[in-house]
């Protein structure tokens, strides 16, 4: 397993993540309102599928299909009590997919509840997040992302939970362009969420959904500004817009990899894609570094 030191000191730039995946499970067959990390268990070969197709497309780094593994999370979908063995085998299953040809980080998402409403408490949080944190460092990831968090008070639970792990921590948030400037729902601006995490002992931070990839150029210099930590970006493929009742994401692979030198000279050192971002966005971006 790789050191905190490997990632301080970034091999090339940009590393390539993977993409989205939930959609990609629908796609699939996966019912709305269903849990996909449930998928681990019911339809492993599927998950497989989809994190072997993001290695083949080029990501250097893929995620495990853990994001609603915590167990406040699960426990809506009746499963509370299967956070070891649902962490357990995404781990698995996408350190199969990758092999030796790229990283896995255990993803960590929200757990859907609002500390600010006090639906829970950030003890009762943090006590969730070590719980899934653990299963995933047991299961041989070499890195832990906690990502799509909102509350910066919910995201600093869950790095103080997961960096018990001793591995290397990424930390993403949401943020939205408004009248006032780019701030998460709770009105946290870019530069405040950067050094408060920077001081918890994030080892990676940036930002993830919320905007497409041009507009997260802005959002990766303001984090690139606030610290001196590598910053990891994951936009969506454009904001989405409903057509025929069905919400899409109007950005093309290609449009979305001609922002991607963009990114790097505004400082991110880590590219994906996220909400509506396939395997052959990865691909547009591999191409678009490999000229």
């Amino acid at each position: 397993m790789l050191g905190k030191k490997s990632y301080r000191v970034i091999p090339h730039v940009p590393v390539l993540l993977d993409g989205a995946w939930g959609t990609e499970f629908q796609k699939r067959g996966l019912a709305p309102g269903r849990s996909p990390e449930l998928w681990n268990l019911e339809r492993p070969e599927t998950v497989e599928e989809v994190a072997s197709a993001y290695i083949e497309a080029g990501s250097e780094i893929i995620l495990t299909n853990t994001f609603g593994g915590n167990a406040i999370a699960l426990m809506r979908h009746g499963v509370g009590d299967r956070v070891r063995e649902i962490n357990r085998a995404g781990a698995e299953l996408s350190r199969r997919a990758a092999g030796a040809r790229a990283r896995v980080f255990g993803c960590m998402g929200p757990t859907g509840a609002l500390l600010a409403a006090r639906e829970i408490s950030p003890a009762a949080a943090e006590c969730a997040f070590a719980e899934q944190a653990d299963v995933l460092a047991e299961s041989s990831v070499d890195g832990i992302v906690i990502e799509t968090m909102t509350d910066l008070e919910e995201a600093l639970a869950a790095l103080r939970a997961a960096r018990r792990t001793g591995l290397p921590i990424a930390v993403t948030m949401v943020f939205d362009s408004g009248p006032s400037g780019l701030h998460t729902v709770m009105g946290v601006g870019v530069a405040e969420a950067a050094r408060k995490l920077a001081d918890e002992g994030a080892d990676i931070v940036g930002m993830n959904c919320g905007v497409g990839i041009a507009e997260a150029v802005r959002v990766t210099l303001a984090f690139r500004t606030a610290v001196s930590l590598p910053v990891w970006v994951k936009p969506n493929a454009g904001l989405p817009v409903l057509r025929d009742g069905e919400i899409v994401y109007p950005s093309t692979a290609e449009e979305f990899a001609s922002h991607a030198r963009s990114l790097v000279e505004a400082g991110a050192s880590y590219i994906g894609g996220c909400c509506g971002t396939t395997p052959a966005y990865i691909t547009a971006l591999k191409k678009t570094f490999t000229r």
